[in-house]
């Protein structure tokens, strides 16, 4: 299983992106996906979380309204569109996918920064 993550970058403040994480390889039940963020000398932290049918979503307090998770099945890839972006904002952002019966899989990271 790979996830690959993309859509980071450079942004002014207010600003916004969308990232994307693709899934591709075996086929497995999931119970769960979510995008982390971690920044330089912090722990990783849960930005956003989505079920395995798309219906059930959670979101960081620091992201609530301005962060939006979604997640395409058809097309095996999960989004997180961000507006309103604040440079409290810059970190890495994973993909994870939780599987039901196994391990959880990471993707590599994509880097988001936001200027002032």
């Amino acid at each position: 299983v790979q996830l690959v993550e993309s859509g980071g970058g450079l942004v002014q403040a207010g600003g916004s992106l969308k990232l994307s994480c693709a899934a591709s390889g075996r086929t497995f039940p999931v119970k769960a996906m979510g995008w982390y963020r971690q920044a330089p000398g912090k722990q990783r932290e849960l930005v956003a979380a989505i079920s395995s049918g798309g219906a059930g979503t959670n979101y960081a307090d620091s992201v609530k309204g301005r962060f939006t998770i979604s997640r395409d099945n058809a097309k095996n890839t999960m989004y997180l569109q961000m507006n309103s972006l604040k440079p409290e904002d810059t970190a890495v952002y994973y993909c994870n996918v939780q599987s039901l019966f196994g391990p959880d899989y990471w993707g590599q990271g994509t880097q988001v920064t936001v200027s002032s």
